[in-house]
C-alpha cells in the first residue's frame, strides 16, 4: 500500500497546521518497509534444500551425485527466488524481529528529524512501517509530558485501526491533529 499525492498533500498540510497551532517540530516517516529482509529467503532456501536433498539420499540413493548436486542447486534457486516475491518474503520474518526492526528504523528517524532539528524546538515523529504494519509514536521529553502515555497509546490505537481499515492517510492525520490537541490544551 502506497499513499496517493492527495494523500501526502493531506498530512502535509495537517503537520503544517498542527506546528502552526503548537509551535512543536512535527514530523512523519512514512516508510515501505523497515528493512529488505533479503537474508531469510537464502535461509528458508538452503533449509528446502537440505530437506528435499534428505530425502532424495534415502528414497534413492542411487542417484549419480552430479545428478543429485544439480537437483539441489535448481530447487535452491527456484525456493529463494519464489520467497523473494515481498508478500512472501515479509511473512517469512517473524513478527518480532519485524517489530523489532521498524522500531529501531523509528528510532533512528526520530534522532535524524527530530533531535537533529537545528531549530531547537521540542518536536516529535509519527513513525508508519506499511510493510511491518508497525506504527510508533517518538517525542521528546517535554512534549511526552505535555501529552502522558495514555494519550499516546490511545492515539496509536486509533491509527491501527484505521490503518486495519486500509485508511492509512486518514489515521495519520487524525493522529497528527490528536496530538497537536493534546500538546496545545497543556
Amino acid at each position: 500500500m502506497r499513499l496517493t499525492d492527495e494523500e501526502k498533500k493531506r498530512i502535509h498540510a495537517a503537520v503544517a497546521a498542527a506546528e502552526a497551532r503548537t509551535h512543536v517540530h512535527i514530523a512523519t516517516a512514512i516508510v515501505p518497509a523497515s528493512d529488505r529482509y533479503a537474508l531469510y529467503p537464502l535461509v528458508w532456501g538452503a533449509l528446502a534444500t537440505l530437506i528435499a536433498g534428505g530425502g532424495v539420499a534415502l528414497f534413492w540413493p542411487q542417484l549419480p551425485q552430479r545428478e543429485g548436486f544439480a537437483i539441489e542447486a535448481a530447487l535452491f534457486v527456484a525456493v529463494s527466488l519464489v520467497l523473494d516475491w515481498w508478500p512472501l518474503r515479509i511473512r517469512l520474518v517473524p513478527q518480532r524481529i519485524r517489530h523489532s526492526r521498524a522500531s529501531a528504523f523509528a528510532h533512528r528517524e526520530f534522532a535524524v528529524r527530530v533531535l537533529g532539528n537545528s531549530s531547537g524546538r521540542s518536536g516529535l515523529l509519527l513513525f508508519a512501517s506499511l510493510g511491518e504494519r508497525y506504527v510508533e509514536l517518538l517525542a521528546d521529553r517535554e512534549v511526552h509530558k505535555r501529552v502522558g502515555t495514555e494519550a499516546w497509546n490511545r492515539i496509536v490505537a486509533d491509527l491501527v485501526a484505521a490503518a486495519r481499515a486500509s485508511r492509512i492517510a486518514d489515521g495519520i492525520v487524525a493522529a497528527i491533529e490528536a496530538c497537536a490537541e493534546r500538546i496545545a490544551a497543556k
